[in-house]
């Protein structure tokens, strides 16, 4: 998905590249033209141009597919019931750890202290958190050129919930979205740059959360060190890592090769890696993609200031949920700061944990942070709720708007193009 040409240049080259397929640029624009058309050969494949530049514009954009290339872009469907059935599997055992010491009976004496009027205002926070990013891939995809309905946006992001609920680490989330955005003909080089920028912004909004409950919160931290200290710096370290690597990759792009071009040597000395070409290939393509994505920052700030206000906001309606809940059976005490404080460093603790929706440590973790807060007696109930509302019973509902999504698009060819991006 490598551009076919870069702004203010007058020498414009184009590539493809075919799912699976190598890839080898046989076009290229001479100086002086206006036309500019683009073409490629997947290695084993016929090809057709699906996109040409007219006469006289200035946004100018390649695209291929090759003929008998399927739309995998979600993900294989054995991979995606494996993840199911493996979530299932992990909820199912986390349940019979947890309320192995609690009887049937019990829970119900302390689920009467529930008051549901709070139940649609916890359901209400948590579509606010799905249209948060929708609101953002909105405003990305329209300064991209394309005038997508917010409603659409509103399913990628439902789609992006219900397989980075299913798949470890929430790897599937962004390329089901980037999936049926292309379906939409929404170019891949387009919907990975949105997915890439709001994963930026997502992260850093993280870390903001973070950073000030240290700031502002020195007792919620020290709480939180000794309940789940080893957790939390591992959650913090990668956290870390990952957004200076994007960071690295954006705005240093010679020192990322580098580096880059350094453990491709090493994991191929070592024999990880059996076809070296390929995955070279592969990181010239992403190096390129955040490539385009600093440019479009730098080019537009305000947009990247926007989407990252709207990352704070989707965060913050997400740590308010235990709040609903403390409110729901009764816990008038602590200050919705302290709650969401809590909240916001436990998810730091358990989100790049390699497992589906991070079930297990996300309810242990919960135990164990806001028991000062619910009680012994309440904590158990809370946490079932808390989850319920945020994941649980919110994850078939993501399954139906996906499915819905899935349904529209299901006879629509992806546009895999590498685009133009118009970053100025």
């Amino acid at each position: 998905m490598s551009a076919c040409n870069r702004p203010q240049q007058t020498d414009f080259t184009c590539s493809c590249v075919c799912a699976g397929q190598t890839n080898r640029p046989i076009a290229r624009s001479g100086p002086g033209q206006t036309d500019f058309t683009c073409s490629c050969v997947c290695t084993g494949q016929t090809n057709r141009p699906i996109a040409r530049s007219g006469p006289g514009q200035t946004d100018f954009t390649d695209s291929c597919v090759c003929a008998e290339q399927k739309d995998n872009a979600h993900g294989r469907p054995r991979k995606q019931w494996a993840g199911l059935l493996f979530l299932l599997f992990l909820m199912g055992l986390t349940a019979a750890v947890l309320l192995r010491d609690l009887s049937p009976a019990q829970l119900l004496s302390a689920l009467r202290h529930f008051n549901p009027i709070y139940l649609p205002a916890g359901f209400l926070l948590i579509i606010g958190y799905v249209s948060c990013e929708a609101l953002c891939t909105w405003q990305i995809l329209r300064r991209l050129g394309h005038p997508v309905l917010f409603r659409r946006c509103l399913g990628y992001s439902f789609a992006g919930f219900y397989f980075s609920s299913v798949t470890p680490s929430a790897t599937g989330g962004q390329p089901a979205q980037i999936c049926y955005m292309s379906r939409d003909q929404i170019p891949a080089a387009h919907g990975a740059l949105d997915m890439m920028l709001i994963a930026a912004c997502y992260q850093t909004a993280t870390l903001l959360w973070s950073g000030a409950c240290a700031l502002f919160l020195p007792g919620v931290c020290a709480v939180m060190s000794e309940r789940l200290g080893p957790l939390l710096f591992y959650g913090a370290a990668v956290m870390i890592l990952l957004t200076l690597a994007m960071g690295i990759m954006m705005f240093f792009p010679g020192f990322a090769q580098r580096i880059c071009r350094g453990l491709l040597r090493l994991l191929t000395a070592l024999r990880l890696i059996r076809r070296p070409e390929k995955t070279q290939e592969a990181l010239r393509r992403q190096l390129g993609e955040y490539a385009a994505g600093a440019s479009c920052i730098r080019r537009n700030p305000w947009l990247a200031l926007r989407v990252l206000l709207l990352c704070i906001l989707q965060l913050g309606l997400l740590y308010s949920v235990p709040w609903i809940v403390a409110r729901a059976f009764g816990v008038d005490g602590p200050a919705w700061s302290t709650i969401a404080g809590l909240q916001a460093l436990l998810t730091l603790a358990v989100c790049n944990l390699p497992l589906p929706g991070a079930v297990g440590p996300a309810e242990g973790g919960f135990i164990a942070a806001f028991t000062p807060i619910f009680g012994a007696a309440l904590i158990t109930p809370a946490m079932l709720v808390s989850r319920g509302i945020s994941f649980y019973l919110f994850l078939p509902v993501s399954f139906a708007v996906t499915a819905a999504v899935h349904l529209r698009t299901a006879h629509r060819g992806p546009k895999n193009s590498g685009a133009h991006v118009p970053v100025g």
